[in-house]
C-alpha cells in the first residue's frame, strides 16, 4: 500500500510544466492514421482476407496503399495510442499533485475515467463501430492503475518487460504452430478459406442493412475483441511504458535528440521488418495461405509496439525542432490532439452511416483508395472542428462530457 502523499516517481517539478506539444501533435497526426486504419472495415460485399481486412479486388493502386497501410499503419497506431495514453495519466497525475490534489482524490477520478471510458467504447461500437478501442483502453487502466500507478520505475518496468516477452512468446509459438500446421493442409484449402466475403458484412456489422441486426452484431464482435485486446498485452505492456515515459518527461525536455532520433529509427526499422511477410503475402507476392496469413499478422502485431513508440519519438522530435512558436498546421494539428477523443468519435459519425449497409451503402461501391481519401477527409473536418474550437478556447464535447462524469465531488479540487 502507498501513502496518501505518495508521488508519481520520476521526474516531478514542483510546479506542473506547461502542457507538451509533442504528445497532441503525436495524438493528432496519430488520428489520421487510426481513420485510415479503420475504413476499411467498413467496404463489404467483396472479399476481405481475415488477416488484415483490406480488400482483394481492387485496382493495383488499391493493393498498393493496402500494402503500404499494413507496413506503416495497421498494428502501430493503437500501440501508440497506448503509450500516449499511459503519457497522458503521468501528465494528469503530475498537474494535480502540483495543485496540491490528494493522492486518494486522483485515484478516484482515474477510476471513474477509465470506468466511464469503457461505457463510452460500448456505445461507440453499439452505435457506430465495432473495433472501439476506447473499452480495451478503460480496462487497462483499471486494472493497471489499481495495482502499479504509484509503483517506482523498476516495478513498472519489470511488469512492462515480463508482459511484452509473454507477448513475444505466445506470438513464436502460435505463429510457429500456424507455419508448421500449413505444411499438412492442403493448399486449395488453405487459399479458399484465406478470404470470407461476409466477414466485413456480418462478424463486423458493415454489410447488414437492418441496423438493429448490425447493432447487436458490433456488441457481440465489442465483447469478444475488447477483453482479447487486453489479454494480448501488447496493450498494457505500452500504456506502462508511457507511465516510465511520461514520468521522465521523454518527450519533452530529458531527451535528447540523438535518442529519440535512435527510438524512431530502430522502431521504425523493427516495426517494418515485422510487417514486411504480411505485405508480401498482401501483394501476392507469397502464396496464399490463410494460416500463414494469420501468424503473420500476430508477428506484425509484435512488431507493431516498436513502431508506436517510434512514431512517438518522431514526433517528440519534431516538437523540438518547432521549438516554443509552432506554425499553423502544427497548432492545428495539435489542437486535433488535444481533443482526440472527440475527433476519435468524429470518424465513425461520419464514415459509419456513410459506407454502412443500414446507411448509404457507400462501402460496397468503393475501393481501398477512395476510401483512404474519406477517412483523410474525416480527418480533415475533425482538423477544422478542432481548430474552431481552439480559438474559443473550449474543449471538445466529448471530453467534458468525460471530464464532468469523471471527477465527481473531486470537481472543486481539480478544477484548473
Amino acid at each position: 500500500m502507498t501513502s496518501a502523499n505518495t508521488r508519481v516517481p520520476g521526474d516531478l517539478s514542483a510546479s506542473a510544466p506547461a502542457r507538451a506539444l509533442a504528445p497532441d501533435l503525436a495524438r493528432g497526426f496519430m488520428l489520421l492514421l487510426i481513420a485510415i486504419a479503420n475504413v476499411s472495415t467498413y467496404l463489404w460485399a467483396r472479399p476481405v482476407p481475415i488477416y488484415t481486412l483490406h480488400p482483394r479486388d481492387g485496382s493495383p493502386i488499391d493493393t498498393a496503399l493496402s500494402a503500404l497501410a499494413i507496413l506503416f499503419v495497421d498494428a502501430r497506431v493503437y500501440p501508440m495510442f497506448a503509450f500516449l495514453f499511459g503519457y497522458g495519466m503521468v501528465q494528469f497525475a503530475r498537474s494535480r499533485q502540483a495543485k496540491g490534489v490528494p493522492q486518494r482524490s486522483i485515484d478516484r477520478v482515474l477510476l471513474r475515467r477509465h470506468l466511464w471510458l469503457v461505457a463510452f467504447g460500448f456505445v461507440h461500437a453499439a452505435l457506430l463501430f465495432s473495433g472501439d478501442i476506447l473499452g480495451a483502453y478503460g480496462l487497462t487502466g483499471l486494472a493497471l492503475t489499481a495495482l502499479l500507478f504509484w509503483r517506482s520505475d523498476r516495478v513498472v518496468g519489470i511488469v512492462a518487460s515480463a508482459m511484452l516477452g509473454l507477448a513475444a512468446l505466445g506470438t513464436v509459438l502460435l505463429s510457429g504452430a500456424l507455419a508448421l500446421a500449413a505444411l499438412f493442409v492442403p493448399a486449395e484449402f488453405l487459399a479458399s478459406a484465406a478470404t470470407d466475403e461476409g466477414f466485413a458484412d456480418g462478424v463486423l456489422g458493415a454489410g447488414i442493412e437492418d441496423y438493429g441486426r448490425s447493432m447487436l452484431d458490433r456488441i457481440g464482435s465489442w465483447l469478444i475483441q475488447t477483453p482479447a485486446t487486453v489479454l494480448m498485452l501488447l496493450v498494457p505492456a505500452c500504456v506502462l511504458l508511457g507511465w516510465i515515459a511520461g514520468r521522465h518527461r521523454w518527450l519533452e525536455v530529458a531527451t535528447s535528440r540523438l535518442e529519440l532520433g535512435a527510438a524512431a529509427l530502430w522502431g521504425t526499422l523493427v516495426s517494418v521488418a515485422a510487417a514486411l511477410p504480411l505485405a508480401l503475402l498482401s501483394l501476392g507476392a507469397l502464396p496464399e495461405s490463410m494460416l500463414l496469413g494469420l501468424g503473420f499478422s500476430l508477428i506484425s502485431s509484435l512488431g507493431g509496439v516498436a513502431g508506436g513508440i517510434a512514431y512517438a519519438a518522431l514526433f517528440g522530435l519534431l516538437a523540438r525542432r518547432l521549438g516554443e512558436r509552432p506554425g499553423a498546421a502544427a497548432r492545428a494539428v495539435a489542437a486535433v490532439g488535444k481533443r482526440s477523443l472527440s475527433s476519435y468519435l468524429l470518424q465513425s459519425i461520419l464514415l459509419a452511416p456513410l459506407l454502412s449497409a443500414w446507411g448509404f451503402g457507400l462501402g460496397a461501391r468503393i475501393g481501398t483508395a477512395a476510401a483512404f481519401a474519406l477517412a483523410l477527409g474525416a480527418w480533415l473536418l475533425s482538423l477544422v472542428f478542432a481548430v474552431l474550437l481552439e480559438r474559443r478556447g473550449a474543449r471538445g464535447p466529448a471530453e467534458v462530457l468525460l471530464r464532468k462524469l469523471s471527477y465527481g465531488r473531486e470537481a472543486s479540487s481539480v478544477r484548473p
